[in-house]
């Protein structure tokens, strides 16, 4: 074996990423991302926005809401029935400050326990954000 065959040196080009453009601009402070929204008030939105397409006759059901959705027929029914949370409950969730707190210290299996009372009092009371 040849000495001078071991030791061969290999050039290999590397691309240079470049920056976002946002980032690239001088003296221009990068804008903060967007909050988070917690996922139980997107759910509650979804809920409403579902609600007023039924209502509209946009679609038929929730079996329709659910090919539309590729998500099943249960599911929709999970997310359809945040609807029977007491209106104080829905709001308190709708307009949770997400910059805030990173989490709700509720999740959406505690809310469903706490939709299936029927008086708003009860459900007031088991709530607890």
């Amino acid at each position: 074996m040849n000495a001078d065959a071991s030791n061969r040196e290999i050039e290999v080009p590397l691309e240079r990423r470049r920056l976002p453009r946002r980032l690239r601009r001088a003296g221009v402070p990068a804008t903060p991302p967007a909050p988070r929204i917690p996922r139980i008030s997107r759910l509650i939105a979804l809920a409403i926005k579902f609600d007023e397409m039924i209502r509209r006759g946009e679609v038929r059901d929730y079996a329709e809401l659910a090919r539309l959705g590729h998500v099943t027929r249960a599911r929709i029914t999970q997310i359809m029935n945040l609807l029977n949370l007491a209106p104080e409950i829905q709001e308190a969730l709708l307009f949770a400050n997400a910059g805030s707190k990173p989490r709700l210290p509720i999740t959406e299996h505690d809310l469903r326990e706490v939709a299936r009372s029927v008086a708003s009092e009860d459900q007031i009371l088991r709530f607890q954000p």
